[in-house]
């Protein structure tokens, strides 16, 4: 990750609208059609915010989201996605200090209405995944056969949405629940775009050295066709949204190395500090978590760094 500044806000209200502000994106609305995502170098553990963020984080994640955005259409020949190009609108590429800010952590993407739901994979048992395992035998409420260990390979992925709470903690949620509240279909459509995302996505990171764990999607759907369609949305396969593992260092029946935010939320829980506001972390901590990102990024798009 380049030592560039840390942006942990944006402000681009003086040429576009600001539609939404998220724990690490700002999005921006550029048309009725088409929004402007900016990732900054916010990061968040345990749905909480930290008061300082991590150099250049938000160029990686999108170039990372773009990257997979041009890999996993050929490999999912179904799956449509809301990203259209990395570019930055005109009006801001007519000031250096915005480009300068804004290149590379920006992406244009289609304006869709979003589920209301968090799309989870579950390839192993990991997380808050084990935490429930070892207590009922169950994850999500799903019976799970006996004898698993931690971070276990199953035997097939699992789908286990969760609610996508507008403040405080998101909410694991049987798949049943999640037909409730968007509907069967789509419900079944987005559960088999999930597992076939995932499995594809598994198989190309693990060429690379990489286990992908478990990861979260979330799905949009376009309303302009008919059937209306849904739309894979938001940052994809990024160690913000996923569990990545180093392949050559994994063993069964032990939490894992990991080059995602993990090395993070095992320091704010030893500190006492999980779920806690304004918590800074220390230099070596955000150079640990960015180093793990830094690897993740390098081996999954064989470029040496996101610019």
């Amino acid at each position: 990750m380049s030592a560039d500044i840390v942006l942990t806000s944006t402000d681009l209200t003086p040429y576009f609208p600001l539609l939404a502000s998220g724990k690490v994106r700002d999005v921006y609305t550029l048309s009725p059609t088409i929004l402007l995502f900016v990732a900054t170098d916010r990061i968040s553990a345990y749905d909480v915010v930290l008061a300082n963020g991590i150099p250049g984080k938000g160029r990686l994640l999108t170039q990372m989201s773009a990257h997979w955005f041009s890999v996993l259409p050929p490999l999912v020949p179904s799956l449509r996605t809301h990203f259209l190009s990395m570019s930055l609108p005109a009006v801001l590429e007519e000031n250096k200090e915005l480009v300068e800010a804004y290149r590379g952590r920006s992406m244009q993407v289609r304006k869709l209405k979003v589920f209301p739901i968090e799309s989870i994979v579950r390839g192993y048992i990991t997380g808050s995944a084990w935490a429930e395992y070892e207590k009922k035998g169950t994850v999500h409420g799903m019976r799970m056969r006996e004898g698993l260990r931690e971070s276990e390979m199953l035997e097939t992925p699992i789908w286990t949405p969760s609610t996508k709470a507008q403040e405080g903690h998101d909410e694991n949620i049987s798949p049943e629940k999640a037909a409730e509240i968007i509907g069967q279909d789509y419900a079944d459509q987005i559960r088999d775009l999930s597992l076939r995302i995932y499995s594809a996505a598994r198989d190309y990171a693990l060429e690379r050295g990489i286990i992908i764990a478990d990861t979260k999607f979330e799905f949009a759907l376009d309303e302009s066709t008919s059937p209306h369609s849904v739309v894979l949305v938001d940052e994809v396969l990024t160690p913000d949204s996923s569990r990545f593992w180093d392949k050559e260092k994994y063993e069964v029946g032990r939490p894992q190395d990991s080059l995602d935010k993990q090395y993070l939320r095992d320091w704010l829980t030893e500190n006492k500090l999980k779920g806690k506001e304004s918590v800074e972390m220390p230099r070596e901590v955000a150079e640990r978590t960015a180093r793990g990102y830094r690897e993740a990024y390098e081996r999954l798009t064989g470029e040496v760094q996101g610019r």
